[in-house]
């Protein structure tokens, strides 16, 4: 008697297991499209608060703009006249000499010797002070002059060039003093009080010599 079983007749199958995968997929994919959905939102909804807000600072830009522009009219020719004096006043009123003389400090080796120091013009540049300067200083050795004038372009604080030089004798030591163009603009902080003192006994804008 023959008890052996054709598998080929009846084959083994599980219908659940496909069903259950495509389940499984098909709820995978729809929380990730509910995902994607709402970070689309979500993006949208900035970009339309960021429109909003540059549309309101353009219009207070606009507004601004016809103000001044409307205030320019409105000005007599002496007064439009006078607003550039009044604006460079208003630009040297805010400069700080003990300031300048404390970054300059900072920045002078020790074998160079301010002679001189006068303030051509000053401007504001964003929140900071920019002054043109025409500055003196004496050493007997060029090549300190050179490396002080090249520390200065890499610090940031001033930017200096040579003008001119000349040749001095007669004050105990032999040296060359040299004229300089300076851009000094001014680092953030407050001078010490010793600088200070330096400032009230200036006169006339320059460093006695």
């Amino acid at each position: 008697m023959n008890n052996s079983l054709n598998l080929a007749s009846k084959p083994f199958s599980n219908r659940i297991l496909p069903w259950a995968l495509t389940a499984i997929i098909l709820f995978v994919s729809l929380i990730g499209l509910v995902f994607v959905v709402k970070l689309l939102t979500n993006a949208k909804n900035e970009a339309g608060v960021l429109d909003a807000e540059i549309i309101q600072l353009k219009q207070r830009e606009h507004a601004a703009l016809e103000a001044a522009k409307q205030l320019q009219q409105e000005l007599s020719a002496d007064q439009k006249l006078a607003l550039p004096a009044a604006h460079s006043l208003v630009d040297r009123k805010a400069f700080s000499w003990s300031r300048l003389l404390a970054d300059l400090e900072g920045s002078l080796p020790a074998k160079v010797k301010v002679t001189r120091i006068a303030v051509r013009e000053v401007t504001r540049q964003a929140d900071q002070t920019v002054a043109q300067l025409d500055m003196s200083v004496f050493s007997a050795d060029p090549a300190v002059v050179n490396a002080m004038i090249s520390s200065m372009h890499n610090e940031g604080v001033f930017d200096a060039e040579i003008r001119n030089q000349t040749l001095q004798k007669g004050r105990g030591e032999a040296g060359t003093e040299y004229d300089l163009f300076v851009v000094y603009r001014a680092r953030a902080g407050y001078a010490s009080d010793n600088v200070a003192e330096v400032e009230r006994t200036r006169k006339g804008g320059d460093v006695p010599r």
